[in-house]
């Protein structure tokens, strides 16, 4: 097992980064850290047009519509993983990881956690949800790893496996080592750095009092143990201290209130649902292809939508986002409408469907006032089903009277995914939206105009 670089740990003072030990090169100030160093093979990945892409994707989409000061890139998120990735590595180094963990997985992982977003689509996730043939970003982002950009550098500078950092971004392709596995969870997963960064920042980038997470101390709270699950051998896995569990609550609490106050406003949903159907239906027209999407950034995207070629529904839409014209609510359904709510979220898993019941409503509407109404003025805003994970383990020094040394979180604090998912979904609202000439009558006659639609939807 190679052991080229020694010092895995280390930090910012001792000339080197801190948790893959490459020498410190430049440091970069950070609106969250202050200061973030860098090392040469660090600044050649960033120095990549893949990477500098990101510049130009605003982290938060549309968001910005309503909190100006939200114009925070992928790029500056991007280097907040790596720094709190490297941070969390050196720990678990000093705390008794360097028994399994080489140097060379530590600097793979870093790798993963500074390009995990270098396949991410304009304007946040909604291109996304449009499904097949749109793929993940994180397949995109795979598939850039292994390019001829960046491959090279990974491979002489960082002396890693390109497919292994390819891997650890998009595990659905397979081939993670059992240690890659483990890593993982510091990329994706209840106790992960993505979350760690993006929550404060958005936040403080919104000027809001939501997403205060302790990050040092759930960094600090980090610890390696061999976890028995029942019917399965014991596996190695990322836990936390005693002293994390208050740390990792704040997290949970942080993430609902952000989707609930920001992810979730009601203009920003708006916008991002005019952004999914100008893409759609440029795509149903053939006059963009999905491989296109994954070379644009945010205004780039807005510009090509927005070209004579683009069927006229898509270019309507991009006006009147560059415009702000957005869409206004005129009916909003939660769970409590069981049957109407079921219906309509059913739609997410198929945008096509979706489409249809769409531009039906809008035939529907058309038919109740007399006149033609545009396919696009009347969309339905799905926000997607979140996955509440907290399967972390606490490990004890000195447990409690009736805890055990090693336990779920979920037994620790006596919540489980099934209370925040429950809360999630009584908050989570599905609205339809309209170009501002036709909410009042849709807000009137919604009834009479969408459920029939639906008939057919299950």
């Amino acid at each position: 097992m190679e052991r080229d670089i020694p010092q895995i740990g280390g930090s910012s003072g001792s000339g080197v980064v801190p948790g893959i030990g490459f020498p410190i090169a430049t440091t970069v100030r950070d609106a969250l850290y202050d200061r973030i160093p860098l090392s040469d093979p660090e600044l050649a990945l960033i120095s990549t047009p893949a990477f500098l892409r990101l510049e130009r994707v605003q982290q938060l989409g549309f968001v910005s519509r309503i909190w100006p000061g939200a114009r925070h890139a992928r790029y500056d998120h991007s280097l907040g993983v790596l720094h709190l990735t490297r941070l969390a590595l050196a720990h678990l180094h000093g705390v008794g990881a360097s028994a399994w963990m080489m140097a060379e997985d530590a600097r793979t992982l870093a790798a993963a956690a500074l390009l995990h977003d270098v396949g991410h689509y304009p304007f946040s996730h909604a291109i996304e949800e449009l499904g097949t043939p749109v793929v993940p970003h994180e397949a995109v982002g795979a598939r850039l790893v292994e390019g001829p950009e960046i491959a090279p550098i990974l491979r002489e500078q960082w002396g890693v496996d390109p497919a292994r950092v390819a891997a650890i971004i998009d595990p659905r392709r397979g081939g993670l080592t059992q240690t890659d596995h483990v890593l993982r969870g510091l990329l994706s997963g209840t106790l992960d750095m993505d979350k760690l960064d993006y929550l404060p920042r958005d936040a403080r980038a919104c000027n809001v009092p939501y997403g205060g997470v302790d990050t040092a101390r759930l960094i600090d709270a980090l610890r390696v143990a061999e976890v028995g699950i029942e019917g399965r051998a014991p596996e190695r896995r990322i836990v936390i201290g005693a002293k994390g569990v208050s740390a990792l609550h704040s997290l949970i609490n942080a993430r609902q209130e952000m989707f609930d106050n920001i992810y979730w406003h009601h203009t920003n949903r708006a916008c991002m649902a005019m952004l999914l159907r100008a893409v759609q239906e440029a795509l149903v027209a053939g006059a963009l292809a999905p491989d296109d999407l994954t070379l644009l950034d945010d205004a780039t995207l807005l510009t090509l939508l927005a070209d004579s070629a683009m069927p006229a529904p898509t270019r309507r839409l991009t006006a009147a986002l560059r415009e702000r014209r957005i869409h206004k609510r005129a009916v909003e359904v939660s769970n409590r409408a069981i049957e109407v709510y079921g219906r309509l979220g059913n739609l997410y898993f198929d945008p096509a469907a979706r489409r249809d019941v769409e531009i039906r409503v809008t035939e529907a509407l058309g038919t109740a006032l007399g006149a033609p109404v545009p396919p696009e003025a009347i969309l339905i805003d799905i926000p997607k089903p979140e996955r509440w994970r907290t399967d972390a383990w606490v490990q004890f020094d000195r447990p409690p009277l009736g805890f055990q040394p090693l336990m779920p979180w979920k037994d620790v604090v006596g919540l489980s995914d099934e209370d925040f998912q429950r809360y999630e979904e009584h908050r989570r609202l599905i609205r339809i939206v309209a170009a501002e000439p036709y909410r009042d009558a849709l807000a009137t006659h919604w009834e009479d105009i969408l459920l029939p639609q639906l008939g057919g939807v299950v």
